[in-house]
């Protein structure tokens, strides 16, 4: 009889270990997964980590080197290492070289940094939008997404046949190149164009 109670006991005992085995790895595996799904995207040649933060991934894409030094010459950088959340729209080196001869290095100089500033914060967004939210508030507003920047003035986010724009307060559209790219306090889409508020 009493080997019977202490094999009762022990089989409790294993089928308890087993249980918690189980339950374990299939709470780290959904951990994992949702990791899993803010994946590295590659941006200007570097990998773009969902685990650092915007300036963190910014300043390794050879594709952002002007746009890394506005946000220096700005002064936005602790700013966008911050906790955030931010969008930010990031426009290419080729996107500020397709502007007006000068209108860089113009807006580099020290007695341009208020009009910089400007330029900068109207590419961020407070809060952080994945294209999937993107398109939802774009479904539930006649397909265009309207989002109040930093600096104040709205953008306008567009999607048409699995191709997204930003239109800017002028008129001017921007084609979002690189969608979805992680960042630990918030989200970077590539666009192609310089907006202008």
């Amino acid at each position: 009889m009493k080997t019977l109670s202490r094999m009762r006991a022990l089989a409790i005992g294993l089928s308890m270990a087993l249980a918690t085995a189980v339950v374990v790895p299939m709470a780290m595996a959904g951990q994992m997964e949702s990791m899993s799904m803010q994946k590295t995207v590659m941006v200007g040649g570097a990998a773009m980590y969902p685990t650092k933060n915007i300036i963190e991934n910014a300043v390794n894409s050879k594709d952002h080197t002007t746009l890394v030094a506005a946000v220096k010459a700005a002064g936005l950088v602790e700013t966008l290492e911050g906790t955030g959340p931010f969008t930010v729209f990031a426009p290419t080196n080729e996107a500020f070289a397709a502007l007006p001869a000068g209108t860089v290095d113009n807006l580099l100089k020290p007695e341009n940094k208020a009009t910089l500033t400007n330029i900068l914060t109207y590419h961020v967004v407070p809060g952080k939008y994945t294209a999937h939210d993107l398109a939802k508030l774009a479904k539930a507003h006649a397909g265009k997404a309207m989002l109040k920047t930093v600096e104040g003035d709205s953008i306008t986010v567009a999607g048409k046949n699995g191709k997204w724009t930003v239109t800017d307060a002028k008129g001017n559209v921007a084609n979002i190149t690189i969608a979805d790219v992680a960042q630990s306090n918030g989200e970077i889409f590539v666009i192609d164009k310089v907006l202008m508020p």
